[in-house]
């Protein structure tokens, strides 16, 4: 529909349905010019709906090693297919998952005589410890979106590989935690009296009260070295005994350890103090063999040592030989470097007289198996786009293992955040036209300390917020360039193999807020946006460089195409019958005036930005 329209001037709102939300406006520019009607869709609160960030489809899902039956009654209860298939071998379960991407023919007395059935392909996966997801596993499929894994403990998953394909991978942190804690204090409990050995002395028929004398845990001091979900348990239950409680853990703060009572130190000062310690990190190249001959030289002597957590995180062969020299007074071992142990130092260790070892025993209670189970089955739900949204509310992501933004993507008050995120990036590649390795990606936040609206729920911590923000920021960016899947988990991996340099800020000085986000590039020059989350919970752009869209912004969307130009009436002019001529129904205008002119027009269609003589479109 084409309006003639008289006038050099912009005119104001000129008409408005209440029911549909459409508000018509006239663009005139110069005199006498035929000028497409443009309808403006105007959303009000409650009506944006993000992008989903934190959903996948999840119809079928393979289970490869035996876990609780809720966790399969709980899926399928939730309309998700399950088939379980325990203990493959590697070469079985790559053939599984690739004959789930298979096309199988079958004869039919159709006309053609063929009928070709597409077998359920795996969009998820659930394992314990028995199966190895390895790079080979998860390439075999196509269609793979999550990696379940029903314990802690995910150091049978290769998650740089699942990372690079964008596949999720959680654990269940907390399913475990009470069971693994208790068999840590049992253990401690077990070093100070002897029991065990005093046990199997009394069976062999001696009467060996006087070798068996132990000693106090009261007034003893306890290091627990990684503070979270289980060593924070079993710092609690052990002050009950009435031990000073020291510990480790760089994501700790030392007002946080304070809170559960423990005293926050660095590992040199904790190693001299220490009369037990007992250690709760995951298995990472910082943590391998964290407790070595070294360390145990610098301990107090007969340092007792306790490991629940991951095998090679104490240096065996040290250990071994800190028993036989005095330097360690005693072990409790539940988990090794190899599993079952086959290492002659290992065998050598477990048989030392001062070592009281378990089989891996940790998460092993009937409770801890049904929780972790249930846990896991309750996080597929909850990402699970074809499960009811009722359902899915019911439930939480809690062990998002590869992708800190996933989680900060499930509390609400962050979802417009992230897509502000995305959308800023979005433009911000089309400003420097593609992704160019060397280019630099300077992103600042602001707001007052204590009320950011970008802050990770339950951690405070400005630092995590701006890793969710710059994640989002680059899968706006990668959108359209990159070959493989894009999501928020492979985003920082592409945009590192794309040569893309990022640097975070955080100013919460500033009562504002806002973020901002500069692209540099030796050839392309510099380039920034800022935008913000207002009241209604949508994304605004506030400026381009220098160019401001007036107090309030313009609200960001789909479909945006932007445009340089010099002169505001000319340009527009162009720029809307450019548009126009190719069939686009456009749904917003907003013009930025600085050192250049900034117009963001919004179509309705998914369209190529067209080439208008007399600016730069990007």
């Amino acid at each position: 529909m084409f309006e003639k329209v008289c006038g050099g001037r912009w005119e104001n709102v000129l008409s408005q349905t209440a029911e549909d939300g459409e508000i018509a406006v006239r663009i005139s520019v110069g005199a006498a010019s035929f000028l497409p009607r443009i309808v403006f869709k105007v959303p009000v609160k409650g009506t944006y709906r993000p992008e989903a960030t934190m959903s996948v489809t999840l119809r079928n899902v393979l289970i490869s090693d035996a876990v609780d039956p809720l966790c399969v009654q709980l899926l399928q209860e939730h309309g998700i297919n399950v088939t379980c298939k325990y203990k493959l071998p590697k070469e079985e379960l790559l053939k599984e998952i690739k004959l789930a991407n298979a096309l199988v023919v079958l004869s039919s007395t159709a006309e053609d005589g063929k009928i070709e059935v597409r077998i359920s392909n795996y969009d998820g996966l659930i394992v314990r410890s028995d199966t190895k997801v390895t790079g080979d596993v998860i390439a075999a499929s196509s269609t793979l979106r999550v990696v379940g894994r029903a314990g802690t403990g995910v150091d049978n998953i290769d998650i740089d590989a699942a990372t690079r394909k964008g596949v999720i991978v959680l654990n269940a942190p907390g399913g475990n935690s009470i069971s693994a804690c208790e068999l840590t204090c049992a253990l401690i409990a077990n070093l100070a009296r002897n029991v065990a050995s005093a046990c199997q002395s009394l069976r062999e028929g001696r009467w060996d009260r006087k070798l068996y004398t132990g000693s106090e845990l009261h007034g003893k001091t306890l290091a627990v070295l990684g503070l979270g979900r289980i060593g924070r348990e079993v710092a609690t239950r052990m002050q009950a005994y009435g031990m000073r409680t020291i510990g480790f853990d760089p994501m700790v703060t030392a007002e946080g350890a304070k809170s559960f009572n423990v005293e926050k130190m660095e590992l040199e000062e904790i190693w001299p103090l220490a009369d037990y310690i007992t250690v709760h990190t995951p298995l990472i190249p910082q943590t391998k063999n964290l407790i070595n001959n070294e360390v145990l030289t610098k301990c107090k002597k007969g340092v007792r040592v306790v490991n629940v957590a991951r095998g090679g995180t104490v240096d065996e062969s040290a250990l071994l030989s800190a028993l036989k020299d005095g330097r360690c007074g005693g072990a409790a071992l539940d988990v090794f470097v190899e599993e079952p142990p086959k290492d002659p130092v290992t065998l050598e260790l477990i048989q030392h007289p001062k070592v009281v070892a378990t089989p891996h025993l940790g998460a092993s209670t009937d409770e801890a198996q049904q929780r972790v189970a249930v846990e896991i089955a309750e996080q597929f739900i909850a990402l699970a786009s074809n499960c009811r949204p009722e359902d899915r509310a019911k439930y939480q992501v809690t062990g998002v293992v590869n992708a800190p933004v996933l989680a900060a993507a499930m509390v609400p008050s962050n979802g417009p955040w992230i897509s502000l995120a995305k959308e800023i990036g979005r433009l911000m590649a089309k400003m420097i036209q593609g992704v160019i390795p060397a280019t630099q990606i300077d992103i600042k936040t602001t707001a007052e300390y204590g009320a950011n609206p970008v802050v990770l729920v339950e951690t405070g911590r400005e630092l995590e917020s701006m890793k969710f923000l710059s994640t989002a920021v680059l899968a706006g960016m990668l959108t359209g360039h990159t070959k493989n899947g894009l999501n928020l988990i492979n985003a920082p991996a592409l945009a590192k193999e794309a040569g893309i340099l990022v640097s975070l800020k955080h100013d919460s000085s500033k009562k504002s807020q806002f973020m901002e986000v500069t692209v540099k590039h030796a050839k392309m020059g510099s380039h920034s946006a800022r935008g913000t989350v207002r009241a209604d919970e949508l994304p605004y752009l506030l400026s381009i460089n220098d160019a401001t869209f007036g107090q309030s912004g313009i609200v960001l969307g789909n479909n945006a195409h932007l445009f340089q130009g010099q002169d505001h009436n000319t340009n527009l002019a162009s720029i809307v019958s450019g548009l126009a001529a190719q069939g686009a129904t456009i749904t917003s205008v907003a013009v930025a005036t600085g050192k250049n002119t900034w117009f963001v027009v919004r179509t309705a269609e998914t369209m190529q930005t067209p080439v208008i003589p007399g600016v730069v479109a990007f």
